[in-house]
């Protein structure tokens, strides 16, 4: 029995050493000795390569408006590692979590003598909500986003009320296949029967899989482009304003504060699915709360400004597609800039292409390597750069403190790569700022 937090945060972590192991036996293992705790769950499911962080909060915004109490379980954290279970935005207390991982490690060692073989740091958490949310502190509903793929993925012994797929990139090859077919596959995994899938994929071979799986599901398929849509997009100071055509109506003028027009997607694909409920009278939420909720919905992490002058961003961009929403927003919005970027990756991420994006924008590359083990080393991401000002950086958090000191008036410092090294970043950047 562990005595304290910290006790229970070591022996969570030292689980990463069983790396991933996909498949949902221990999951439903642990469920059953559990009693179930997860069919007691009102819960919609979110999927897809990026942008599940970003629709969660935009649904969880919303529906708080409202009034109801919502349970979100995301990965990675970016400043505490208790906020992957989190209620209405507060992460559950040290104190909570030192309770669930005493009711877990029993089940954890138990299944560790089995042929299933004990469960990782991700089953562990996962199990973990899924007591939280039905038994310890009930919820109106909680929202699911999946860790790794979707078909096999911990999260998927859920039955959902409603599954979103974000969109689909060539992320996690390795595991989940080296074409979008083939990822759209796994992802759509979560498609469960008679249960309406809402998709913000526009890749032609990914959706088609998409689609085959809804048909074969007999799941209602709302598609990004042909059931909802986006209009009057533009771009501003602080967010980004558009309108929503779908089947439930329309939309003028809706604000949000997440920067980028990925985002609008993000929010067009959670605000159709709140419609959806909404008709169907599962939910009930005005359209003050979709109003209100987006423009309110804030999520660390994702294109952040986390000070205006000196002009500091941070951004978790950690594969091809993300990289490349980040330089489109640098092009559109810091054209003029002097932009110094400072980058950090997993060593399993094809980051040549990263780089490459990368090179295009930067007037200064930094390349940094932290404290994880499948981090790359800053060598390795220097090698495919061939950017003329670019540089390998030892001790990154003495660096960071020196390049906002010496930022220029119309200077700019990014800081982007593996949002585990974001989460590491960004305390480290907000400390150095305060002290400037």
């Amino acid at each position: 029995m562990f005595v304290t937090y910290q006790e229970a945060l070591d022996w969570i972590h030292a689980r990463l050493r069983l790396g991933i192991k996909p498949g949902l036996k221990r999951m439903e293992w642990m469920m059953d000795k559990l009693r179930s705790p997860e069919n007691k769950l009102k819960a919609i499911h979110i999927g897809g390569t990026n942008g599940k962080g970003s629709t969660v909060t935009f649904l969880r915004s919303m529906l708080q408006e409202q009034g109801y109490k919502v349970g979100t379980f995301t990965s990675p954290y970016i400043e505490q590692f208790n906020e992957r279970i989190s209620i209405n935005g507060k992460a559950i207390s040290d104190d909570e979590l030192l309770q669930l991982a005493n009711v877990i490690r029993p089940l954890a060692d138990e299944l560790e003598e089995t042929e299933l073989g004990g469960p990782t740091e991700f089953e562990v958490i996962t199990a973990m909500s899924f007591y939280y949310f039905a038994e310890m502190n009930p919820v109106d509903i909680v929202l699911y986003e999946v860790g790794l793929g979707g078909r096999f993925d911990s999260t998927n012994i859920i039955k959902p009320i409603a599954s979103i797929i974000t969109n689909i990139g060539l992320d996690h090859t390795n595991i989940l296949g080296d074409t979008y077919e083939k990822i759209a596959f796994e992802k759509a995994g979560i498609i469960k029967k008679q249960t309406p899938i809402f998709t913000a994929v526009q890749h032609p071979g990914a959706l088609k899989v998409i689609n085959e799986q809804a048909n074969q599901k007999d799941a209602h398929i709302y598609r990004f482009g042909q059931e909802f849509t986006i209009s009057g997009h533009e771009p501003v100071s602080n967010g980004e304003i558009f309108s929503l055509k779908n089947s439930f109506g329309s939309l003028e003028q809706l604000e949000i504060s997440l920067i980028g027009k990925h985002q609008t997607e993000n929010a067009a694909v959670a605000i159709t699915a709140i419609q959806f409920l909404n008709q169907t009278g599962t939910l009930s939420i005005s359209e003050q709360s979709i109003r209100e909720g987006l423009k309110n919905a804030y999520w660390p992490g994702r294109f952040e400004i986390v000070s205006e002058k000196p002009l500091v961003i941070i951004d978790g961009a950690h594969n091809d597609e993300g990289i490349a929403t980040l330089v489109s927003e640098l092009k559109n919005r810091y054209s003029d800039r002097n932009i110094h970027i400072v980058f950090a990756a997993l060593k399993d991420k094809k980051f040549d292409k990263m780089i490459e994006q990368l090179d295009q924008v930067a007037n200064q590359i930094s390349f940094v390597s932290f404290d994880y083990p499948r981090a790359a080393t800053a060598h390795d991401l220097y090698e495919k750069s061939q950017s003329e000002n670019k540089e390998i950086v030892e001790n990154w958090r003495a660096y960071l403190k020196d390049v906002i000191q010496q930022l220029e008036p119309n200077g700019m410092l990014v800081v982007t790569g593996s949002l585990y090294f974001i989460s590491e970043a960004k305390p480290i950047l907000i400390n150095h700022l305060i002290n400037i």
